[in-house]
């Protein structure tokens, strides 16, 4: 198990929880073993006591399941979680990116940039992590760092149908494309345009995780 602690979290509790997403994300953590604390806590060279919250923790947002007297398994979402996951954050991310586009987001292009590099390169760590880092700008942008928050524990429990181009069937070119339309909205100051752009891709996604999934789309 190839786990670490990050620098920037807030609390120890903070960097095991973000560690396991990361780890659930890289396919270190995957559903259907039973993971001991005790083993988690070895690997990440800290104590139990953070450990075992963190668990707690990811159990609430329905990223582990917790096994009485033996530790926690980690949790694939089905078709309804994965619908009732992306009605969260439609609810947040395209009024977000309108609020963006009002105020102005200046990492948006960059990130962006980021993203069409990493498609030409094939590089899906890098992708994947400018993704990431433009959604929750975005959101951040918004001025609303909770929803930013919520969002990323969303993200990871998708993360768990396994990677988003094998999930999907999309290119990471096809992805790129999605957001184009959103950060050339919020560049030109565009409200409208740019939650109508955020709604479009995450519907799209939606719909297409759900039916890998679980063989159901989203309607």
């Amino acid at each position: 198990m190839r786990l670490e602690l990050p620098d920037d979290a807030a609390s120890l509790t903070d960097a095991v929880v973000a560690a396991v997403r990361d780890g659930v994300q890289r396919g270190e953590l995957v559903p259907g073993p039973t993971y001991s604390v005790y083993r988690l806590a070895d690997a990440l060279g800290t104590s139990r006591s953070p450990v075992r919250e963190a668990v707690l923790r990811l159990a609430e947002v329905g990223l582990v399941e917790i096994a009485r007297n033996r530790g926690f398994r980690v949790v694939v979402p089905g078709a309804r979680e994965v619908e009732e996951i992306f009605e969260v954050r439609l609810a947040l991310e395209p009024p977000a990116a309108a609020r963006a586009a009002e105020r102005g987001c200046p990492d948006a292009a960059d990130l962006l940039a980021t993203m069409a590099a990493a498609a030409t390169a094939g590089d899906e760590p890098a992708f994947w992590a400018a993704d990431r880092a433009l959604h929750h700008a975005l959101l951040v942008a918004a001025g609303n760092r909770r929803a930013a928050g919520i969002v990323e524990q969303l993200r990871a429990t998708t993360a768990l149908l396994g990677p988003p181009t094998t999930a999907t069937g999309r290119t990471l070119a096809e992805i790129h494309a999605e957001h184009a339309p959103i950060v050339a909205a919020v560049a030109a100051g565009d409200p409208d345009a740019a939650a109508a752009a955020m709604r479009d891709h995450l519907r799209r996604t939606a719909a297409l995780l759900a039916r890998e999934g679980a063989g159901t789309p989203v309607t």
